[in-house]
């Protein structure tokens, strides 16, 4: 079937044409600064029957967007792929990296690379995988948490789309026996991505991921992540405080970094110096400076702080508190008037007191630096689209076309804060029990992540069964 914008996007974007082909009709778009020499030659080519002016800025936002939604699937691309490359030669030991590059099968796999790429921004996938196994191959997209099948590529296929890889993220295409880990930055439609690669031996070969960060998503506010009113007050307050530590909570992937990097940007750095060290740099934010940990030169977390202690830091962000050493660094820089915001993995809010004492801080520190204490999770939004509500008013999820047919689309959080008042460093001093703890923060107010979350059941956001399944009383 022939495409609705002939044009190629590369040809489109460099001389801001759009060829719009409705069926009925050809009509194009052109820039002020189109020459008419150009246009004649445009429209003796592809029978163009009218032409419409636009303006420069506005024509080269609309190819990005017309020709990010009108790429082929890459179930399509794959299939077309399978059809065109010698699979038999690919069954064979590769060439070595210049015959790679200049091999001409390969364009169909770089083609096949670019699909699913294309795809998984579009879906707004949060990881790629790709997996092989003893008779086939396959490739799933991480979508508001959970994974799923995209595409099962030929099994001969695969050796070729991880050669490939691996030269995109600059790493060492003959070294299969041991992990890699690299890094390609690209733009899909106009959109900066940036694509962390992890490549593992396996038992069938080589498997990649590939976590995609969307750099022109990098805007983050407190007030767009889902808190409630006095959650949200409540916690701006403790970030606003000129010393001390304030903890974020969860398991990997439940938005703690986003969480920080918002408390980030509520801090005036024209005026305070705020440095941060990360594992890795997610994304980069205007105004602060970030450090990376490398383990490969033993930049650890505990040895880039003490660096930046150095830098007359006014506010510290630390990635991760993972040992003793990170932890008592931060909760001595948080008492000599520093503000510390960290992330430490733990199931809720009153537990981070067990585990930071489990570590080795002692209680009495713990007690004079602690802030607060915020716990999340993430919850996938019911798909506006096809939600529906029974007869007692509770909503649930559909599947349609535009969710994937997974009934939901798009995430926000719940929470949990626990605010350290006197009550509660008084318990902490004296070594207090977590049921403690739990009983204290309760009476002041606190609601458990499962009780946010009913707030968002009764509104119609989520679903009861994903709140139950995100979180644990």
């Amino acid at each position: 079937m022939a495409s609705r914008y002939p044009l190629p996007y590369a040809f489109a974007k460099a001389h801001n044409l759009l060829l719009e082909d409705s069926g009925a009709e050809r009509v194009l778009w052109v820039s002020p600064q189109v020459s008419d020499a150009q246009l004649a030659e445009v429209q003796r080519l592809h029978a163009v029957e009218r032409v419409e002016p636009q303006a420069a800025a506005l024509l080269q936002e609309r190819i990005s967007v017309v020709y990010a939604g009108n790429e082929s699937s890459a179930a399509t691309v794959v299939g077309e792929v399978e059809s065109a490359v010698d699979l038999s030669r690919l069954l064979q030991d590769l060439p070595a990296v210049e015959d790679l590059l200049e091999a001409a099968n390969d364009a169909p796999i770089i083609r096949m690379l670019n699909a699913l790429l294309t795809q998984a921004a579009k879906d707004g996938a949060s990881d790629i995988h790709i997996e092989p196994y003893e008779r086939s191959s396959a490739v799933r997209f991480r979508v508001d948490g959970s994974l799923r099948e995209v595409v099962q590529p030929n099994r001969a296929l695969h050796a070729a789309l991880i050669s490939r890889l691996k030269i995109m993220a600059e790493l060492d295409i003959a070294e299969k026996r041991l992990p890699q880990d690299g890094r390609i930055s690209l733009r899909i439609g106009g959109r900066a991505i940036d694509v962390r690669v992890s490549t593992l031996p396996s038992a069938h070969g080589e498997r990649a991921v590939l976590r995609l960060l969307d750099k022109s998503e990098s805007k983050f506010s407190l007030e767009g992540l889902g808190m409630d009113g006095d959650v949200l007050h409540a916690f701006k307050r403790l970030v606003a405080q000129p010393h001390g530590i304030v903890l974020v909570t969860g398991p990997t992937g439940s938005g703690k970094t986003t969480t920080l990097y918002a408390a980030l940007q509520t801090i005036d750095t024209a005026t305070t110096n705020v440095l941060t060290v990360e594992d890795p740099i997610e994304y980069e934010l205007a105004g602060i400076g970030q450090t990376q940990v490398n383990a490969k030169i033993d930049l650890s977390f505990a040895k880039a702080l003490r660096a930046i202690l150095r830098q007359d830091p006014d506010a510290i962000m630390i990635g991760e508190i993972r040992d003793f050493e990170t932890a008592q660094i931060a909760i001595q820089a948080s008492l000599t008037g520093h503000l510390v915001l960290a992330t430490l993995h733990t199931n809720d809010a009153p537990s981070a007191v067990t585990r930071l004492t489990d570590m080795g801080v002692e209680p009495f520190l713990l007690s004079s630096s602690l802030l607060g204490v915020l716990a999340q999770r993430l919850v996938r939004k019911l798909c506006p689209s096809c939600k529906r509500q029974d007869a007692e008013g509770h909503w649930h999820p559909v599947g349609c076309p535009d969710c994937s047919h997974t009934g939901y689309k798009g995430r926000t959080g719940v929470y949990e804060l626990m605010s350290a008042d006197d009550t509660l460093r008084g318990l902490i001093h004296n070594h207090a029990a977590e049921s403690e703890l739990w009983a204290a923060a309760k009476a002041k107010g606190m609601r458990s992540m499962r009780e946010d979350g009913e707030r968002l059941v009764a509104e119609g956001v989520t679903s009861l069964e994903e709140v139950l399944r995100a979180t644990r009383d």
